[in-house]
This record gives C-alpha cells, sequence and structure tokens, in this order.
C-alpha cells in the first residue's frame, strides 16, 4: 500500500512539472513596457523615456521625436 501511495505521489509530481506555459513574444514585452523602465505603459507618465510627458509629447511612443 505504501509503495502504491509513492508510485502514485511520483507520478503526479511528474505530471505536474511537466505543464508549459508559453512565454510571451517580444512584441508583448514591447507592448507592455515599452522604455524599459518598470513601468507599465498604461501607468507611464512618459512611456517612450524621452523626457517629455506623454500629455506634452506629440508622439509619445516616439523617444526619438517629441
Amino acid at each position: 500500500m505504501k509503495s502504491i501511495i509513492i508510485a502514485l505521489t511520483v507520478v503526479t509530481a511528474l505530471a505536474a512539472g511537466c505543464v508549459v506555459v508559453p512565454a510571451p513574444s517580444h512584441r508583448e514585452e514591447v507592448r507592455r513596457d515599452r522604455d524599459h523602465d518598470g513601468v507599465p505603459n498604461r501607468a507611464d507618465r512618459d512611456r517612450d523615456g524621452d523626457g517629455v510627458r506623454n500629455r506634452d509629447d506629440r508622439r509619445p511612443d516616439d523617444p526619438r521625436r517629441y
């Protein structure tokens, strides 16, 4: 009985470790934090990282132009 419980535990652990979770693509990463400052784009006041706030920036997604 003890060996059956151990076998079931091992099989369950192996099955749980075999779950594959797809990694986000590079495009998804860029959309979430364009300037890579650690602040998500939704909450970032300067999402392209050019030093100009989004509301004052004519092109808030282009770091080369403001």
